[in-house]
């Protein structure tokens, strides 16, 4: 066994790309119920009212769609240094930047697939203004009760060509365990669910049927329990968004989910994923067989086939 590395502390943010700024900005906020935290350039900051950091979502007009980087926030500067050390040994990385408004200096690589990522220590805390100050001093923000009013960012899914040089490549470079992985028929891996620290997964990896490198499959918030997504689905109906799948529970990790499509065509996912922790220091990973798969998700609802082809940018799917 492969001690434990907790060098990478937890998934900090992650950068959206939309073409529809102006549509996809009034969706995180007014209906998915996220909060603006601040304005640069052509990016919003914003944060779910549980997130104790600036921001956990970078939203930016571009003329594309899809993930732009991923950041990950280390467990301190000492850490930071190992990991970066750890990269450039791999060849992957890019090198520093100095940051965005939410965060310090960091240090930018890519995953095998082209996917861009930083690791950061440094971070600007979230102080609430007066409105949104909360009655307890130890949450950075009230509950507003806007929109699915979302608690905390929780992992995102990616998208690649190959799931096994991924499989290879994050506990390398992150130090991640993998919770739980699909092994197809052909003998090769269908996807990967991986952690840094004792959720049971703050990014996932699904191979990409159009043969596709470096897109996005979706980004997660997590709620308080089932009713929250529940009530999120009919806050959608209302809205007139777009319900790809759910709401229903996840064979794999046992999460409560439901999936929409934001105006410029990013899924997003709302789930109640934080029933389910990984204390258990030695813990193996679990496989699942393409015959285990095809049985669908825990209550047997099949796996919808825009799943396995949607993501951002589109392709052509």
């Amino acid at each position: 066994m492969t001690e434990p590395c907790y060098d990478v502390a937890h998934l900090g943010h992650v950068e959206l790309l939309t073409d529809k700024f102006d549509e996809s900005l009034a969706f995180f906020v007014n209906v998915y119920g996220l909060t603006e935290s601040g304005r640069e350039g052509d990016s919003v900051y914003l944060r779910a009212y549980d997130d104790y950091e600036f921001h956990t979502l970078k939203l930016t007009a571009a003329d594309t769609t899809g993930v732009g980087h991923i950041g990950y926030r280390c467990a301190s500067p000492e850490a930071l240094a190992r990991r970066v050390a750890v990269i450039e040994e791999m060849g992957c990385g890019i090198g520093w930047v100095e940051g965005d408004m939410g965060h310090g200096r960091a240090y930018q690589f890519t995953d095998p697939d082209g996917h861009l990522f930083e690791l950061y220590y440094d971070t600007v805390k979230y102080v609430a203004p007066e409105n949104e100050k909360p009655a307890l001093k130890n949450i950075a923000q009230r509950y507003h009760g806007r929109g699915c009013a979302v608690r905390r960012i929780d992992h995102i899914n990616l998208l690649a060509s190959d799931i096994g040089a991924i499989r290879e490549w994050m506990p390398k470079a992150l130090g991640s365990r993998i919770t739980e992985q699909i092994l197809l028929d052909n003998g090769n891996y269908g996807a990967c669910w991986f952690t840094v620290n004792n959720k049971s997964y703050d990014v996932a990896y699904s191979g990409d049927h159009t043969g596709s490198s470096g897109r996005f499959h979706h980004v997660t918030y997590a709620v308080d329990c089932r009713e929250d997504v529940l009530r999120a689905a009919d806050i959608f109906l209302e809205n007139d968004v777009f319900i790809e799948t759910g709401p229903h529970k996840h064979a794999i990790q046992g999460t409560f989910f439901l999936y929409v499509y934001e105006p410029a065509g990013n899924r997003v996912e709302i789930a109640n994923a934080g029933a389910r922790l990984i204390m258990q220091p030695d813990w193996e990973t679990v496989t699942w067989t393409e015959d285990e798969r095809k049985k669908g998700q825990a209550w047997g609802l099949q796996t919808i086939a825009s799943f396995h082809t949607h993501g951002t940018p589109p392709v052509g799917e």
